[in-house]
């Protein structure tokens, strides 16, 4: 497999289009058409890192942050420049998976989640897409001319799905007057045509060419033809939100994300003897969203790098926050080791977890 197949597959389940526009995912360093020798998958690439993948001889290392996402204004030795080097030297590539593996329905979320025993989970918070139905009226004889020219042009697909039509027959009637060129008819006589009416989606952005196409291959003068725009929840958005199979106490919930997640220290707000069934999670740094998720029901917001004034605001309004620190985000090592083994179907290359722990905090 080289890297183009892979990236296509990984597109396919956690497309790189759905991750924020300030993010930098994808192929960061690498060649897409290099033979894969293996996969190893990181929360963070670090020096060691590379080394870990150098060691078990693998050329592929998949992580959750981004190396490059600064402004990067050289790549001398030293800090991350040093990395990147390292990177080139043993040719070894980079892929990133960040925003686009946070919002995935299986993605990080689901894999907190699922370490934190909360079951029956939903997006928190899902996505919208916004998308438009076109309607085009064009002869019947003209139809299938029409629909093959405007399929061949990358209109009317859905996901592995192309040349997805709708057509119905009915009569159209005009009078051609004035200074008209008509197509069919004679200047100031109605005239009546077999037509169809053809309907297809396009993606939002496709609607400036889909008219530009329509107006080109039409055979009227002045084509008859709709843009509706419509608006379609996605299977993917930001965090999860699910139920504790038993109701406990706030302390007992801290106490057993700390456990379940094998990390040094947890701080809640509120109340430690607070009941807590739903829980809300939004992995990395998700402060902000608290409000919201107590207005969706939840008992307790999961997330980490809680500071000092978000923690104080969120104790005075009664809202129970849990900081499991960033590093928590750990768990998609494996998570997504578990993913690519799915998608991959049997990969003659090795996917391993880095075994390395990228948490730059000591604690005492």
């Amino acid at each position: 497999m080289i890297t183009s197949e892979l990236l296509n597959i990984i597109n396919r389940h956690v497309p790189f289009s759905s991750a924020e526009d300030w993010d930098n995912v994808g192929l960061l360093i690498g060649d897409k058409n290099k033979d894969i020798t293996g996969i190893l998958t990181a929360l963070d690439c670090t020096a060691e890192v590379v080394d870990e993948a150098i060691e078990k001889n693998i050329n592929t290392i998949i992580a959750h942050h981004p190396l490059i996402f600064k402004g990067v204004q050289n790549i001398n030795e030293g800090g991350y420049g040093t990395i990147i080097r390292r990177l080139i030297k043993h040719d070894i590539q980079l892929i990133a998976l960040h925003t686009n593996l946070d919002v995935y329905e299986h993605g990080v979320n689901a894999m907190l989640a699922k370490a934190l025993d909360v079951l029956n989970t939903e997006i928190l918070e899902p996505q919208f897409e916004n998308y438009y139905k076109v309607q085009v009226f064009i002869p019947e004889k003209n139809a299938s001319e029409f629909k093959q020219k405007m399929s061949d042009a990358g209109f009317a697909s859905e996901g592995n799905y192309k040349y997805c039509f709708f057509s119905s027959k009915g009569n159209g009637q005009f009078k051609p007057t004035g200074n008209a060129n008509p197509h069919i008819g004679k200047i100031n006589e109605v005239e009546t045509v077999n037509e169809v009416k053809i309907e297809f989606m396009i993606q939002n952005q496709q609607r400036e060419k889909a008219e530009k196409y329509i107006q080109s291959l039409h055979p009227y003068e002045t084509p008859v033809y709709d843009f509706i725009p419509l608006t379609k929840k996605l299977n993917r958005g930001l965090g999860v939100i699910g139920e504790l199979d038993n109701q406990i106490t706030l302390k007992e919930f801290a106490l057993k994300a700390k456990e379940n997640l094998n990390i040094p220290s947890v701080r809640f707000t509120g109340n430690p003897n607070a009941l807590v069934k739903k829980v809300a999670i939004i992995g990395g740094s998700g402060i902000g969203y608290e409000e919201y998720a107590k207005s969706k029901g939840s008992d307790v917001f999961v997330t980490g790098d809680i500071k000092h004034h978000d923690a104080l605001d969120a104790e005075i309004e009664n809202i129970n926050l849990l900081d499991i620190n960033h590093y928590s985000e750990y768990v998609m090592k494996k998570g997504l080791k578990k993913l690519l083994e799915e998608w991959l179907e049997q990969p003659k290359f090795q996917i391993l977890a880095s075994k390395i722990n990228t948490d730059p905090f000591n604690y005492l």
